[in-house]
């Protein structure tokens, strides 16, 4: 019997869901569903790079996100009524670039910037997450436009990344954690790895007493699987049977 709220078992995913060009107008884009998470990602090509890296021969990779004032259980006042962007809008969207950035090669994109959008329809757990795993089939058709365009040879990628949450929620560890979940977890992580386990960025923190290794090796094994299968779900929403690596 599960100890999940949702019925899952602990290694189990929620219904993950990626939609490409779910933007008509944005160069790339789509639209990730972890469950009742639903976060539009959209990618958009400008042809400068930011003034700090004029003429050094290489482009650059940035994102932003935010979510809708009613895209959680209570309306949140949008941050630009605020004036502000808070510090955990700041430290997600910073999240989504070093991601991207990780496996892309910035010199061979040429001397142009790629702005990705992440927008938080619908929250229910894993923002983040969604964002990083859907931002990443946005890069690519993006990128895929331009090498139809002709302004690209190939497509600059080295990789695939995705991300996904982990945590112990009665003392178990579980996958893909929902609201629920990670509002009562004693442990709660996010893994941002390669389609081979390489690590880009680990999170983990303790709400309570500290966690030992064995339990982060569980949570780690759970991620793993999980974005084993969050690749695999970027390359069918791409219609690739796998990736061809920039070498």
């Amino acid at each position: 019997m599960s100890i999940r709220p949702s019925g899952r078992a602990a290694d189990q995913m929620r219904p993950v869901s990626l939609e490409p060009g779910a933007n008509k107008y944005a160069e790339g884009s789509c639209l990730a569903r972890f469950g009742d998470t639903h976060v539009m990602c959209t990618a958009s090509v400008e042809d400068r790079v930011p003034f700090w890296l004029r003429d050094k021969g290489q482009g650059w990779v940035t994102a932003e996100y935010g979510m809708l004032p009613r895209s959680t259980g209570t309306r949140t006042d949008r941050e630009a009524a605020r004036g502000k962007q808070s510090g955990r809008t700041q430290e997600i969207q910073r999240l989504i670039g070093r991601a991207l950035r990780s496996v892309t090669d910035l010199e061979a994109m040429g001397e142009r910037q790629i702005k990705i959008d992440c927008d938080v329809l619908l929250a229910d757990g894993g923002t983040r997450t969604a964002s990083v795993t859907g931002a990443w089939v946005a890069l690519y058709l993006a990128f895929d436009r331009l090498v139809k365009k002709g302004a690209l040879k190939s497509i600059p990628l080295r990789g695939q990344v995705a991300a996904v949450s982990c945590g112990l929620y009665n003392d178990v560890a579980v996958l893909d954690l929902d609201y629920v979940e990670d509002s009562a977890a004693s442990v709660d992580s996010n893994f941002v790895l390669t389609q081979d386990g390489h690590f880009v960025e680990v999170q983990g923190t303790a709400e309570g007493a500290p966690f030992a290794q064995d339990q982060f090796d569980s949570l780690l094994s759970l991620a793993r699987k999980g974005v084993t299968e969050l690749c695999a779900a970027q390359l069918t929403a791409l219609g690739l049977p796998a990736f061809a690596r920039k070498r």
